[in-house]
């Protein structure tokens, strides 16, 4: 093809997307003051609110795979740190905790988040277990277990309402000022990210993490135990997965609903689609979390003031757009000895 007609066919295709553009803008120009008014403050901040699971899962997901294990148990996790939260806040308080029990449950459920977690370690690092099974053996143990005590512990699967964390504020220091105001799983969240990043990308920890999941064999042969560094990378993922559970939880719901697929509704899924999305980085996980979180809000916020968009049409979009960013444009790179195992000093 000569020159000529390279540059003829780019004059083309930007023809016809400025075509396609106007045409569009004169489409959606009627539904832009309703946008403008639907998305405010409110909306922004139930984004961030929406976000928090999805984006903790993520950064646990990719703690757990870059080191080398495939945790695709997230859901799982998620759903049994939801439950505990409530359980065991509503029983300290007889059903009406108070804000130090319902900071009990919370940090109680990110504990039993991080010993599913070990659970999960202990079976695929010592034993060897396909990850893929296990993984997905967590999450129908958790959406078992955590319905059926229920049952027991309330007579049926969702837990009465026992209220949220109180929010926390930041303001202008000696002022009345506030400047940003929100629940406390999302200052977490806000400050977990950017730790995350710098964790992965400026510390020793990080590199060991990169090469346990790369090269295992090179970080064996300079004296660090890839066995810890897996081991610590699934915990991690339990960890931040309790806190986006509990966050979920404790800090928007205020009770466990453990009908279907549980309050958590394919989030710890959606958590694996982000940080392929973007690419093991936990600042592009975020961002894709909370481009979910959106869409979720948005749908949500139309129905609220009558248009009747089917959530179902909104759930498929992360998988979908996860489908055309691998198929398309190729970006993301799974590391190499994710799902393998790796014995000390072997060949």
């Amino acid at each position: 093809m000569s020159y000529a007609d390279s540059r003829g066919r780019r004059w083309l295709v930007a023809l016809v997307l400025l075509v396609a553009g106007v045409a569009a803008l004169q489409f959606v120009s009627p539904f832009v003051g309703e946008l403008v008014r639907i998305v405010d403050a409110n909306y922004l901040q139930a984004v961030l609110r929406l976000t928090v699971p999805i984006a903790f899962a993520a950064l646990g997901g990719i703690f757990a795979e870059k080191s080398g294990v495939i945790n695709i148990g997230l859901e799982g996790l998620l759903i049994i740190s939801a439950f505990t939260s409530i359980a065991v806040a509503g029983l300290l308080g007889g059903g009406s905790p108070t804000q130090p029990q319902l900071w009990i449950g919370f940090w109680v459920a990110v504990l039993a988040s991080v010993l599913f977690a070990l659970l999960f370690a202990v079976v695929c690092i010592e034993f060897k277990a396909d990850q893929i099974i296990a993984g997905l053996a967590v999450w129908l143990i958790a959406l078992g277990l955590a319905p059926f005590t229920s049952n027991v512990i309330w007579g049926q699967v969702n837990s009465p309402p026992i209220g949220t964390l109180d929010g926390w504020t930041l303001s202008v220091p000696f002022t009345d000022v506030v400047l940003f105001a929100a629940s406390p799983p999302v200052f977490m969240m806000l400050v977990s990210v950017p730790l995350a990043w710098y964790a992965l990308n400026r510390t020793a920890f990080g590199r060991w993490i990169e090469a346990s999941g790369e090269n295992p064999k090179a970080l064996d042969t300079v004296g660090v135990d890839v066995r810890k560094v897996r081991y610590t990378g699934v915990l991690l993922s339990g960890f931040f997965s309790g806190l986006g559970g509990a966050g979920l939880a404790l800090g928007r719901v205020g009770q466990f609903i453990g009908g279907g697929e549980t309050m958590i509704s394919g989030r710890g899924w959606i958590g694996i689609v982000a940080y392929l999305f973007g690419n093991y980085n936990p600042l592009g996980a975020f961002g894709a979390s909370f481009l979910f979180a959106s869409l979720d809000a948005l749908q949500i916020r139309l129905q609220q003031v009558g248009y009747n968009v089917p959530s179902e049409l909104i759930g498929i979009i992360p998988y979908l757009t996860v489908v055309v960013v691998l198929a398309f444009v190729g970006h993301t790179r799974t590391p190499s000895e994710a799902g393998d195992h790796y014995e000390s000093g072997e060949e």
